[in-house]
């Protein structure tokens, strides 16, 4: 039986702040994406929310997001590549030192908001984050949506790629989605993403915005931790994994 890995932004509060509920999404996901204090997150959050993956026995990576938090890492930020460079390898250094303080170690990366829909497009980004990402560890793996400059760039980097499938937002083209107000871009009814989620699965198909369907690879699905429905939604991934007839593990470190 063929496993899939189900992945989630979190610890994206700062200070007494809390906008999603880590801790009842946590036992529902085998690898978690932690903010490292950019555009989200900082110390306490981050310790609090490594803490809960290990008692989990969650997968522990680095969500890495422009230093925006009024914006919450989903504003384009005019950078240099060194400035790119520099603040990926600060954010893995910083998640990666108090996760070895709580005896745990990074296992993934990947890139938030308006950070990570810029690797997709762009090569000289994506290729200056995911050679960050190789220097800080090669090990680390790369959560990152298929059929985009940062993935093809991961491959040709030798760093394995964890492909994620965001079974609540809509595809405008193959690794692209669709933008945010546009139709068809959110999906928001459990029962709509738990068929999805079966149908998509099950035919390795996945039908875009336009129409189109097209072959998709899938070792990840995202749970959107920050929707007001995330438990709901979280609940309906695994029910439509399960109806595809694959089981819910972690990837392979």
């Amino acid at each position: 039986m063929k496993s899939i890995d189900v992945n989630s932004d979190l610890g994206e509060g700062f200070g007494p702040y809390r906008i999603a509920p880590d801790a009842d999404l946590m036992p529902l996901i085998t690898s978690a994406n932690i903010a490292c204090g950019a555009h989200a997150g900082d110390p306490l959050i981050m310790d609090e929310t490594v803490s809960l993956a290990q008692t989990n026995k969650v997968r522990v990576g680095a969500h890495i997001g422009y230093p925006d938090r009024e914006n919450f890492g989903r504003r384009m930020m005019t950078m240099t590549l060194k400035e790119l460079e520099l603040m990926t390898v600060t954010q893995l250094g910083a998640l990666a030192a108090i996760a070895a303080h709580r005896g745990a170690q990074l296992t993934h990366a990947n890139f938030h908001g308006a950070l990570g829909n810029l690797s997709f497009a762009d090569a000289d980004v994506a290729r200056t984050l995911i050679k960050a990402m190789k220097s800080f560890d090669p090990s680390l793996k790369f959560i990152g949506l298929g059929d985009t400059e940062a993935s093809r760039i991961a491959e040709e980097e030798g760093i394995e790629v964890v492909y994620s499938f965001l079974a609540d937002r809509g595809y405008s083209a193959p690794g692209r989605l669709a933008p945010r107000g546009t139709a068809g871009a959110l999906l928001h009814e459990p029962e709509d993403i738990r068929l999805r989620v079966a149908e998509t699965l099950s035919s390795g198909k996945l039908k875009l915005t336009t129409g189109e369907v097209i072959p998709v690879k899938i070792d990840s699905i995202l749970v959107h931790s920050d929707t007001p429905n995330a438990l709901k939604l979280a609940h309906a991934i695994r029910q439509g994994i399960a109806d595809a007839a694959f089981e819910i593990a972690s990837y392979a470190i």
